[in-house]
């Protein structure tokens, strides 16, 4: 046995794939996406666990709720097996070649993270990419892209230009939302967060609880037309920003 499949069975309320996204885990890699963040995270782990101890079938339901560091309000039903399950990965869309010097910090390099770096067209951003440590990146970026790995990436923000545009992947809800109140604190230019309403909704009140503006979050992101593969969110999302520097550069 040298693989496991996760598929998506059932799900309740907000979450982020529908029944029938699948990935296959080994124990060094990982192919597909259930949809990313701590919940991934959690099934990968029970994946390997199972490979480890030989065993070749089993389901968990997770609520995505402080559990697992999440506010999307929903619940998952994952099956793990050791039957190939397809995997769609989503093709990727063009985007138009433009060029600007706008800084562009992408926090997170999980699955929609390296989908948004891999989309990205070379000369439309100053890229830098962030996540909390050297291992969460690709072995290949591209060489027009600043890898900043940060144990601590909210203590990063505030060194961030004011006039960067930020998109915000991380695998925890917590530190996406200190992120997104070092950032207000700090300015910028956007701010986006990959999320649900639920989420949006939550994180708008914990941040006017402490006393900051979250009307200039935009969440969630991307073109829910597109789905909700990483390739799609990441073309809706980088489309929807290059529209908006474009603009901003013509006029």
């Amino acid at each position: 046995m040298r693989a496991i499949y996760v598929e998506v069975t059932a799900t309740r309320g907000s979450a982020p794939r529908d029944a029938g996204a699948a990935m296959k885990v080994t124990p060094g890699d990982i192919d597909g996406t259930i949809g990313g963040g701590a919940l991934e995270h959690q099934a990968i782990a029970h994946a390997r666990a199972m490979l480890a101890e030989g065993r070749t079938e089993d389901s968990q339901t997770l609520p995505l709720g402080p559990g697992l560091g999440q506010c999307c309000g929903g619940a998952v039903t994952l099956r793990y097996t050791t039957t190939p399950r397809p995997l769609d990965t989503g093709t990727p869309l063009p985007l138009p070649n433009v060029q600007s010097d706008a800084p562009l910090w992408i926090w997170g390099a999980g699955h929609v993270g390296r989908a948004v770096v891999s989309a990205c067209p070379p000369r439309a951003f100053d890229l830098t990419w962030i996540d909390s440590a050297p291992d969460r990146f690709p072995d290949h970026v591209p060489p027009h892209v600043t890898v900043t790995p940060a144990a601590d990436m909210p203590r990063l923000a505030p060194h961030a230009p004011r006039d960067a545009h930020h998109l915000i992947f991380t695998y925890s809800h917590d530190i996406d939302l200190a992120l997104c109140a070092a950032l207000l604190q700090r300015g910028a230019a956007s701010i986006g967060l990959i999320g649900s309403d639920t989420k949006k909704a939550r994180f708008s009140r914990r941040l006017g609880m402490m006393g900051l503006d979250p009307s200039g979050i935009i969440c969630p992101i991307g073109e829910k037309s597109l789905g909700k593969l990483p390739a799609q969110i990441a073309h809706g999302t980088l489309q929807a920003l290059i529209a908006r520097t474009q603009t901003k550069v013509s006029a």
